[in-house]
């Protein structure tokens, strides 16, 4: 399923399965917000000058790449309990 939230009138569409979380999905876009406001060019062209809404839309679309540090951490447990 799918969730759509509509915020000013432009609908968002954010994945329900549990890697794509709309907590991880805030995140990023607020990472990339930061380093839109410290300069850093954005990937789409846009006519919007404010960089949450120009960083939603890069982490909506997947344009932003992204890292979970703790990923190697959870499957060296799951190894170390299986063996």
């Amino acid at each position: 399923m799918v969730e759509k939230i509509h915020k000013n009138s432009i609908p968002y569409t954010l994945p329900d399965d549990q890697e794509q979380s709309i907590y991880r999905w805030i995140i990023v876009a607020s990472k990339r917000a930061r380093q839109l406001q410290s300069g850093a060019r954005p990937y789409l062209p846009t006519t919007s000058k404010k960089p949450t809404v120009i960083a939603m839309e890069e982490a909506r679309r997947g344009l932003v790449k992204w890292e979970d540090p703790y990923a190697d951490k959870t499957l060296g447990r799951e190894a170390s309990q299986e063996g």
